[in-house]
């Protein structure tokens, strides 16, 4: 089976990122692709870390997060890590329902409002 080596381009376009997001991600140190003279090659620990990144970040977890987490892994192992997902997870739950009920209250508000508002409309004809 074949290693697998992406060049920056490719990693770019596997994922969906723009060169600016990529080179971001490595200067805060959440990738390190091998770097050959001025081109950069992604194996498969970057594919699999930035598999990670976006996911955390699409749970709405800051990119510092996900750097501390992954800095846990190769620091302390991998049952720390995933205690730390764990509370992580937890605490994402946590917020992301409350965004939900004060979202499910905004729609609600707003649908009133604009009932009413039709309601008006309709009388004025």
């Amino acid at each position: 089976m074949t290693e697998v080596r992406l060049s920056f381009k490719e990693m770019c376009a596997r994922f969906e990122v723009t060169p600016r997001t990529l080179r971001y991600y490595e200067y805060i140190e959440l990738l390190a692709p091998e770097k050959d003279g001025r081109s950069r090659f992604y194996g498969a620990r970057e594919v699999a870390r930035m598999t990670l990144i976006l996911r955390g970040r699409r749970f709405g977890f800051s990119l510092e997060e996900i750097r501390q987490w992954l800095l846990i892994y190769r620091q302390k192992g991998t049952v720390p890590q995933l205690e730390t997902w764990l509370h992580l997870a937890d605490r994402q739950l946590a917020a992301l329902e409350k965004q939900r009920v004060d979202l499910d209250a905004t729609i609600t508000d707003l649908r009133a409002l604009r009932d009413a508002t039709l309601d008006d409309l309709k009388r004025s004809s």
